[in-house]
């Protein structure tokens, strides 16, 4: 975020719907019904903690392929 200037909320759009928009897939980046249920459940307040706590992981839940 700081690097490049960015918002932790521009960030996660960068890696999640845009990255997919970038290379063509239409099934993914986005939570919605249909879609394929790869997700990261994070135990934060805001998305602010997941780019400015260095050696903290604050994964809470992995969703792979619709499972826990």
């Amino acid at each position: 975020c700081t690097l490049f200037e960015l918002t932790p909320q521009e960030a996660l759009r960068g890696i999640t719907v845009n990255a997919a928009k970038a290379l063509g897939l239409k099934d993914v980046g986005t939570i919605v019904a249909g879609q394929k249920a790869d997700l990261a459940i994070w135990d934060v307040k805001d998305p602010s903690e997941l780019s400015y706590r260095i050696g903290y992981n604050p994964l809470y839940w992995r969703v792979f392929r619709g499972e826990l």
